[in-house]
């Protein structure tokens, strides 16, 4: 078992719901990527994701579209995150999961990007752009290794895709919540719901939900289906504006599922 799923079973073995908030790397400057970590691991993070800022983002929506921009604009790159948390190795305990596209991969060189990983210790990777039925080299080389490849699992796929993806899936299933891109959404309908326990009756892995969860309400609503909830878009703009406390208010709803290593 990776370290992922461990940390996600220990979770829910206590009673708790899983919470991976995301963040942009490089948005308000690389130098700032150590103490949000940090910040987010003392409000219960389960895990954290780490965004690569990347020109043609196809998964994401308005907000990490800019905060990508603006990293982008500082000249952060793949390989300078990678270069910025090889010296914070060891300073955050919760597993760290990168979410980059292929492209950046390839440009850095597959089995170097993969190696850089495994020495500074990330647990998952989620690549939005590469098909389970592409994957077969990068799967080899993490054969053996403590890294997830983690996929999602859209709302339009079907009963057999889903379980094809399940068989195949580490860490966890990325259970996405919306047709389209990131950001905020207003509600979910029970469609939503059915669609997530869909996947979690099938899925052998924990299921977290994610994309265009922004609501504390929406934490509760979600989480009750799930394993657990991905926050992006949110903690991303709170993050813009310098709002610790709306970040810390998504990460401890008021049923006290998500009210863990509060500090």
């Amino acid at each position: 078992m990776k370290t992922v799923e461990k940390r996600i079973r220990e979770c829910v073995s206590n009673g708790k719901k899983a919470f991976v908030p995301y963040m942009m790397a490089g948005d308000g400057g690389l130098d700032t990527l150590h103490h949000k970590l940090i910040f987010l691991e003392k409000c219960g993070a389960t895990a954290i994701e780490i965004g690569i800022p990347f020109s043609d983002p196809v998964a994401d929506g308005e907000v990490i579209q800019q905060a990508g921009e603006r990293a982008l604009a500082n000249g952060v790159s793949l390989r300078k995150v990678v270069e910025e948390l090889s010296g914070i190795k060891g300073k955050v305990s919760v597993p760290l999961i990168l979410m980059t596209y292929l492209n950046p991969i390839l440009a850095f060189d597959m089995k170097l990007f993969i190696d850089r990983c495994l020495e500074i210790g990330i647990g998952g990777l989620i690549i939005p752009d590469l098909p389970l039925e592409e994957d077969g080299l990068l799967r080899e080389r993490l054969e053996g290794t403590d890294i997830a490849l983690i996929p999602l699992v859209s709302l339009t796929s079907s009963d057999d895709r889903i379980q094809d993806i399940a068989v195949k899936a580490e860490g966890f299933i990325y259970a996405v919540t919306v047709n389209g891109i990131t950001g905020g959404r207003d509600h979910f309908g029970e469609e939503v719901v059915e669609h997530l326990k869909r996947v979690k009756a099938v899925s052998p892995l924990p299921v977290l939900a994610g994309f265009g969860i922004s609501r504390p309400s929406q934490v509760e609503q979600l989480g009750e289906c799930t394993d657990g909830v991905i926050v992006g878009s949110a903690i991303v703009d709170a993050f813009y504006r310098d709002d610790l406390e709306s970040v810390r208010s998504l990460m401890n709803t008021s049923d006290g599922k998500f009210k863990i290593g509060i500090s």
